[in-house]
């Protein structure tokens, strides 16, 4: 395409997409590219809030940094598919694409297993794509506009004939990016909806997606096609089957084509899309996706007089709440662990728990942003424990992936019942909280047996059990609000069972072997993405994960002095990380403190624990100026389903839930001038930084509603009363 023609399109792109936001419309400060480049792994299309929709471009790529399907280094297109992941770090979904052109399509495959879209992908130019929330559109070479706007369970496309001319839309579903592979597909066409299904393989083990879409204009032709070869009839079924739609289409002419999708059966895809698109209103479409996120967004009315720090602190609200991903059909109807089918009865279903990640400050941040999705998690992972017999480790799509360590649904259910949610059976969470603790897998066995995983025992031994002994703190804790004190006693005590894995020698954790001897050839350096006594860690960045028991962490270097220096060396040592299969997730590197991954993320509220809250203050505002920003590659590390986010959110308002379950936020450096939160019954709690500016990131004093406070922490219970948080910078 040469440049005339298309800088014609952009033109015209400009000219078809959605009217521009208003000026008090908070969706305008959103930049859902931010986090697309580098390893952000964040897609840009368009979605609802915690929608089962996320219909966004795929660059038809492989590789790591192509989790989301997208990667803002490309410059190709192989189509627009209507599931997608925020920020993992494993590439899966990315289900029932389509792709428009106004050429026709080669279906000259290298071999059977090969994707048409793939091997038709198409270039663009980022001059002419644009995406905010709930829109994204881009101009394809040779002459089509495309545009995407979501409702919860549907997703629409506006294609625009740049010139007159047949446009052929094909339908993949042997399209596939990384570990996921499709199994069993299905497509067929009655005259007028085109409906199939899409079981794959991947991540998730056994993923089911049904489909119905319709198209505003009839199709002049209709072919099938099995593994690049023409199929007859209006069916295709195999692993790699496709179709393509042939439009007559004047310049300037649009198609619209709306998809439901469903984890039941096509009648549900079908009934998804009649109770959400009824009529053909793409602009209408877009603008009630854009008012769902201005709703959400505006849970939080923040100022700042620089308004980049604006368009990040939004950008990050945004990614908090795109998982997880609603999993229930309009009608009630869900596809459970187990596979089978159920209703879903008092609750509303959802999907995606990046437990690993965001019990640690997303979910604490949905108790403030989000409380009323609070007791459909909860009771989303205590039916999923009913299903599969366990809580969720990483639910995706109806799949246990047991990907990442430690029972993590477990802090997320103790602080729902420590702030007293409603709407969930209390004795129930915690016989599921002490089920997890009992089971005898992933060292768990061991974990009880020895007090510690031994290494030779287990991969990932000292990382397994720190994780578990902060869960076994939020059992202690559950148990103790539910009034059981000789359970809550006995896993307190289990949740200092990390101790047993720190060298007082040496200050650091590290492997110890089951006759109690410390693991040989020990370097806090060193790294291996799969196989060591850490999990995308080192020995420098394990060492602070217990923030459930920071008095007790710092008993075991002698003394606070000696903590507070040895946690300053954290910032100051060598960036460099030993070890030829070093985990690409250490990312964000200040000294080995490694943002871009979880397990750091609570370490420097320490220094304010350990009675240093000027070097909280300090270091929590260096971490935001240099590890987020309003680039494309403005997240540091993976953005794990709004994690990543979650920790920006929370520390720019100025306190974090160091303990995520606790009910406490350590209080920090406020890097807005203003931010006031809406709470429910119309209370409203706000947060002023009085004197703020970039050169003064220290506090000279802290009042809450007036009073001064003696302490570094407010808790849920004092926010959610409203009211407001003064910090006095200096």
């Amino acid at each position: 395409m040469n440049k005339i023609s298309f800088l014609v399109v952009a033109a015209v792109l400009a000219a078809s997409s959605c009217s521009a936001p208003r000026q008090d419309d908070l969706t305008a400060l959103v930049d859902p590219f931010i986090g697309t480049a580098a390893h952000g792994h964040v897609f840009p299309g368009a979605t609802t809030p915690f929608g089962m929709v996320q219909v966004s471009p795929d660059n038809g790529t492989s590789g790591w940094d192509w989790c989301s399907g997208y990667n803002y280094s490309d410059t190709v297109i192989a189509g627009f598919s209507h599931t997608h992941l925020s920020g993992t770090g494993i590439g899966d979904l990315c289900d029932i694409l389509f792709l428009p052109s106004m050429e026709g399509f080669n279906l000259s495959l290298p071999d059977s297993s090969a994707s048409l879209a793939k091997l038709n992908r198409v270039w663009f130019s980022h001059d002419a794509e644009q995406s905010r929330p709930g829109y994204y559109a881009v101009a394809l070479a040779p002459g089509v506009n495309a545009e995407l706007t979501a409702t919860p369970r549907c997703g629409l496309q506006r294609y625009t004939a740049v010139t007159g001319g047949t446009m052929h839309v094909l339908a993949d579903l042997g399209f596939a990016v990384n570990w996921d592979r499709p199994v069993d597909c299905l497509l067929a066409w009655d005259g007028t909806v085109l409906s199939g299904r899409r079981i794959s393989a991947g991540w998730a083990e056994k993923q089911y997606l049904f489909f119905s879409s319709n198209f505003s204009k009839a199709p002049a032709s209709v072919t099938m096609l099995n593994a690049g070869a023409v199929a007859a009839g209006d069916r295709a079924e195999g692993r790699n089957i496709a179709c393509i739609l042939d439009f007559k289409m004047k310049e300037g002419e649009e198609l619209i084509i709306k998809t439901g999708i469903s984890a039941v059966d096509e009648a549900g895809a079908a009934g998804n899309l009649a109770a959400e698109v009824p009529g053909w209103d793409f602009d209408g479409t877009a603008a009630a996706a854009q008012q769902a996120w201005q709703k959400r967004l505006g849970i939080i009315s923040a100022e700042s007089a620089d308004s980049s720090l604006l368009k990040v602190f939004y950008t990050a609200l945004y990614h908090t709440m795109i998982a997880p991903n609603l999993y229930t059909d309009a009608d009630g109807r869900y596809r459970g662990t187990d596979r089978e089918i159920h209703n879903a009865d008092g609750f509303t279903n959802y999907t995606v728990f990046s437990l690993w990640d965001t019990y640690r400050a997303a979910h604490p941040l949905f108790t403030l942003t989000a409380p009323d999705m609070v007791p459909d998690f909860v009771n989303t992972m205590l039916n999923i424990r009913k299903q599969q017999g366990k809580l969720p480790v990483w639910s995706l799509a109806g799949n246990e992936t047991d990907c990442m360590i430690g029972y993590h649904a477990v802090p997320v259910i103790a602080d729902a019942v420590h702030k007293k949610f409603q709407g969930f059976d209390y004795p129930e969470a915690l016989e599921a909280a002490l089920e997890s603790a009992s089971l005898d897998f992933r060292g768990l066995n061991h974990y009880r047996n020895f007090g510690y995983i031994p290494s030779e025992l287990e991969n990932e031994s000292v990382a397994k059990t720190m994780e578990y002994a902060i869960d076994d703190w939020c059992i202690s804790q559950m148990a103790s609000d539910l009034g059981k004190p000789e359970l809550a006693a006995e896993y307190l005590r289990r949740s200092h069972n990390y101790r047993n894995l720190f060298d007082t020698t040496i200050f650091f954790v590290r492997g110890r072997m089951s006759n109690g001897s410390w693991r040989p050839d020990y370097d806090p350096l060193y790294s291996h993405h799969t196989r060591s006594d850490f999990t995308e860690g080192n020995g420098w960045q394990y060492t602070w994960l217990a923030p459930h028991d920071v008095d007790g962490l710092v008993s075991l270097f002698g003394s606070r002095e000696m903590f507070l220096r040895r946690l300053d060396s954290l910032f100051m040592v060598t960036e460099e990380v030993k070890g030829e299969n070093s985990s690409p997730d250490i990312s964000g590197l200040i000294g080995q403190y490694a943002h871009g991954n979880e397990p750091s993320h609570h370490i420097a509220y320490l220094f304010s624990m350990a009675g240093a809250p000027e070097k909280t203050e300090s270091m929590v505002r260096r971490i935001m100026a240099e590890m987020y920003t309003d680039k494309k590659d403005g997240i540091c590390g993976n953005e794990d389903c709004g994690q990543m986010s979650a920790w920006y959110v929370f520390s720019a308002m100025g306190f974090y839930p160091a303990n995520p379950a606790d009910g406490k936020f350590i209080l920090g450096s406020p890097v807005l001038d203003k931010a006031a939160i809406s709470l429910p019954g119309g209370k409203t709690f706000t947060v002023v930084s009085e004197g703020n500016s970039p050169g003064t990131v220290n506090v000279s004093a802290c009042f809450l509603n007036g009073e001064k406070l003696d302490r570094n922490y407010i808790t849920w219970k004092e926010i959610t009363a409203g009211g407001e948080l003064r910090f006095v910078m200096k």
